[in-house]
């Protein structure tokens, strides 16, 4: 038989066990579900996941953009390197060549499948990262 001690060490033992395990579960929650953003010339330089959903994004290059029924090809450019983008579906209204945009999706054999756009909401709008990555271009 156990003294109320030994239960009660045996309790705090379960609950702290209990709560690394929660929290070893969250972060592996979060790990698989966040989309990390690359711009064109990140991908080009192979630093994207394969095989793994992410964010792309950059300008709609101008001339680029084919549509056939639902299937739109264009290709999205951060100054420096270009990426052929392949979407299903209906476009933002806002979708328009030389602006910003952000996708979502993965490569499949050297195309990027995108599976989400989101365009720019105004004309002085531009999304951060899409910012960051023509800066970095410029840079470089």
């Amino acid at each position: 038989m156990m003294t109320k001690r030994q239960n009660r060490m045996v309790f705090v033992g379960l609950l702290i066990a209990g709560a690394i395990l929660a929290v070893t579960l969250l972060f592996q929650a979060l790990g698989t579900n966040s989309n990390y953003f690359y711009s064109p010339t990140e991908v080009a330089q192979g630093k994207a996941p394969v095989g793994r959903s992410f964010r792309l994004g950059g300008l709609v290059t101008v001339g680029s953009f084919k549509r056939e029924d639902l299937k739109s090809t264009f290709e999205v450019t951060d100054n420096k390197n270009k990426f052929t983008i392949q979407y299903t579906g209906i476009l933002p209204d806002l979708f328009r060549e030389g602006q910003g945009i952000i996708t979502t999706g993965s490569l499949v054999d050297g195309i990027f499948v995108a599976t989400e756009v989101l365009a720019k909401h105004d004309e002085n709008y531009m999304p951060p990262e899409v910012a960051d990555a023509l800066e970095k271009a410029k840079e470089k």
